[in-house]
C-alpha cells in the first residue's frame, strides 16, 4: 500500500501471513521514485502475540529506524477500517504504542514518554540537552529515534538542506538526527520544518512533531498540547502524564502489487 500522512509518504508491506517478502534490494528498488514507488520511510507489518501488530521501518537510504509516527498513524487507521475495532495495540523496537479513532478520519497514537538523557537519546556524551553546544543552542530529544530541535524567528529563512544535512551527521549524535526548525507563531501554535535522517527534507515528521512540542514545552514557548503547521499540513500534539500523542489526518493513496 502507499499512503502518507500530511505528505510524509510510505509504502506498507504486509508480512502477516508469516511470509518474508522485504530485504535490503526491495527495500532500495521501491525507494527510487523514478524506477520504483518512492518513499520517505517503508513499514512491514507482521504478527506479534499480544498486539494488534507489529511494525518495522526503514528510511529510504535502507537504514532502520525504530519509530515513524505519520507512518504509524497510516497503518492504525487502515487496522482500524479493517477490524472495525477503535483501539488499537501496537508493537515497534520503540516499544509498545496505542492508537485509537479519533472521529472525523482522524487517528490519535500515543508515542511513549520522551527520551530526556543524553545516553537515551543518544549523544556521544554528556551535555546540557535543552541548549547543545550547536550554532543555535538547540534541544535533543529521543522519540524511539533521535531528533535535534531550533527555534527560529522565521523558519522560512533557514537553509533546510544545508543545515539539516550539516546537523543530521553531527558528531553529537551517533546514530545520526532527525532535525526540525520551528517558529512560535502563536499561543500554543508552532511552524515546522523537517529534515529527517535518511531521508532529507520531508513535507512532515510525526516524531519529529513529537519531539518539537516536548522542546517547545521545555523552553517555555508553549504548554503542553500544540498545534504544529508542516509545509504538508496540520498535527496536533498533546504531551501528557502517560506518553505524547499526536492526532491528524492520513490517507491511503493506493494499493498494488509489486513485480520485481
Amino acid at each position: 500500500m502507499k499512503m502518507h500522512g500530511l505528505g510524509n509518504d510510505f509504502v506498507v508491506i504486509d508480512e502477516r501471513d508469516g511470509i518474508t517478502r522485504v530485504d535490503e534490494t526491495l527495500v532500495m528498488a521501491m525507494a527510487d521514485r523514478h524506477r520504483g514507488v518512492g518513499y520517505d520511510q517503508l513499514a512491514v507489518l507482521s504478527k506479534r502475540d499480544g498486539a494488534d501488530v507489529h511494525l518495522t521501518f526503514y528510511n529510504s537510504d535502507g537504514s532502520q529506524a525504530a519509530a515513524c509516527g505519520n507512518a504509524t498513524r497510516c497503518i492504525a487507521r487502515h487496522l482500524i477500517e479493517e477490524s472495525g475495532k477503535s483501539d488499537l495495540t501496537i508493537t515497534t523496537d520503540r516499544g509498545t504504542l496505542f492508537a485509537r479513532d479519533a472521529g472525523n478520519g482522524h487517528t490519535s497514537v500515543n508515542m511513549g514518554a520522551p527520551l530526556l538523557d543524553w545516553q537515551s537519546i543518544p549523544l556521544a556524551k554528556y551535555v546540557d540537552i535543552n541548549a547543545l553546544p550547536i550554532d543555535g543552542a538547540p534541544l535533543a530529544t529521543g522519540m524511539g529515534n533521535p531528533h535535534c530541535t531550533f527555534f527560529v524567528d522565521d523558519v522560512a529563512s533557514i537553509n533546510l538542506e544545508a543545515r539539516g544535512a550539516e546537523i543530521e551527521h553531527h558528531p553529537l549524535y551517533p546514530e545520526r538526527t532527525n532535525v526540525q526548525f520551528a517558529q512560535l507563531i502563536g499561543e500554543n501554535h508552532l511552524r515546522m520544518r523537517v529534515w529527517e535522517r535518511g531521508v532529507g527534507v520531508t513535507l512532515a515528521s510525526g516524531s519529529s512533531s513529537c519531539a518539537t512540542a516536548v522542546a517547545a514545552h521545555r523552553s517555555g514557548l508553549t504548554g503542553r498540547k500544540v498545534q504544529i503547521d508542516l509545509d504538508g499540513g496540520t498535527i496536533h500534539i498533546d504531551w501528557r502524564d502517560d506518553g505524547v500523542w499526536m492526532t491528524g489526518p492520513t490517507a491511503h493513496v493506493f494499493t498494488a502489487v509489486w513485480h520485481s
